[in-house]
């Protein structure tokens, strides 16, 4: 009879736990464009239903399907949570911790763990949060800076610049960034910007080439076939040759109506080298209003057919791969015909970081 009930149970178990497994598959298999949703919806149904003891194996499927499927396990995870704390029932917050500290996991599931723990038990996560300060999650180190970025506002301005220089070594974030560089500039610490965020500065340019009904984006102009630094193109309505330019924006912006003038319907390429030490996985991070492409050694990495929908800074983040010596990075940044003045931009911002944002510093700070 015993080993009769140990069997049952064990098949219990091996059911409740397949039934989780397939539900948390349907939900990682969601399409970004929503393919998928009908079946997500069931589901998710069946992994809020089987409560706090789905949470485990929910966050080591987050990062596993696209961002949508993401959100559907997010969105389960706060329901089995809410659904817990009204019923008084226990939650695997042992195991939810050890989730977050073992950054092997996915950065989507301990982004979520991490959420999960703050509205759970606020006294453990505010406990854990410091730990994160060199996390390799961006979004997981944010509390921890801000932690000391608000110690340093009471403290004089010895420990307070002790404080922010700690929290400059830590941030990766553009509004903490400004603002600890804005308290160190008034205890007289400079903060090199470009160096910090890892801004490509030294490019060179060419253009203008046509983009008259927007067909500038789809065309192939002669610097998407060939780099050749010495050679002068056909551009709209002049000859065109590559002019070397040097961004002197903090946040790395380049502007190509500085070395073109203020013109519309026009396209324009900027080239750069980058002397990576190792062969390594690396994001590049840009920022711009304009169409844009993006090649890195020859091969598109990715682009973008909009205007003037607003910039900031890493606004799309393209995951590479470098190799060890010099790496070719081409951007090709088209121009409307709109009038408006706010349409006047004509630009982007370019950095080489790793999945953190952490700066990635060529090994020649001359080439370009």
């Amino acid at each position: 009879m015993k080993a009769f009930l140990t069997t049952l149970l064990l098949a219990s178990a091996a059911n409740l736990y397949g039934a989780v497994d397939a539900s948390l598959n349907t939900l990682a298999a969601v399409g970004r464009e929503g393919a998928g949703n009908e079946a997500a919806s069931a589901a998710w149904k069946e992994v809020v239903r089987q409560g706090p003891s789905a949470l485990p194996a929910l966050l080591a499927a987050a990062g596993k399907g696209s961002p949508v499927a993401d959100n559907w396990l997010r969105l389960a995870a706060d329901v089995i949570v809410e659904n817990a704390l009204r019923a008084k029932q226990s939650l695997p917050l042992k195991e939810v911790e050890a989730f977050i500290a073992d950054t092997a996991h996915a950065a989507a599931g301990r982004r979520i763990a991490f959420d999960l723990l703050q509205k759970a038990d606020p006294a453990r996560a505010n406990a854990l949060e410091p730990s994160l300060i060199q996390d390799p999650v961006q979004e997981l180190r944010r509390g921890a800076v801000q932690r000391i970025i608000d110690s340093a506002k009471t403290q004089n301005a010895g420990d307070a610049k002790a404080c922010y220089l700690r929290a400059l070594d830590a941030v990766r974030d553009e509004d903490q960034t400004r603002f600890l560089t804005g308290e160190l500039k008034k205890l007289g610490v400079p903060v090199d910007l470009p160096k910090h965020f890892g801004f490509l500065m030294k490019w060179n340019v060419i253009g203008p080439f046509d983009n008259t009904d927007r067909k500038g984006f789809d065309a192939v102009y002669p610097p998407e076939k060939e780099i050749r630094l010495d050679a002068a193109y056909e551009g709209k309505g002049q000859q065109v040759k590559w002019a070397s330019f040097e961004s002197a924006d903090e946040y790395g912006k380049l502007d190509f109506n500085k070395p073109f003038g203020m013109q519309k319907e026009v396209t324009g390429y900027a080239v750069t080298t980058f002397d990576s030490p190792d062969e390594r996985d690396a994001e590049l991070r840009l920022g711009g209003k304009n169409a844009w492409k993006v090649w890195l050694n020859g091969a598109l990495l990715f682009g973008r057919d909009e205007y003037h929908r607003g910039q900031q800074m890493d606004q799309y983040k393209l995951k590479c791969r470098l190799k060890k010596g010099a790496n070719t990075i081409l951007v090709k940044c088209c121009q409307n015909e709109q009038k408006e003045t706010w349409t006047v931009e004509w630009e982007f911002q370019l950095r080489v970081c790793d999945s953190a944002g952490t700066a990635i510093l060529s090994a020649k700070a001359d080439v370009k």
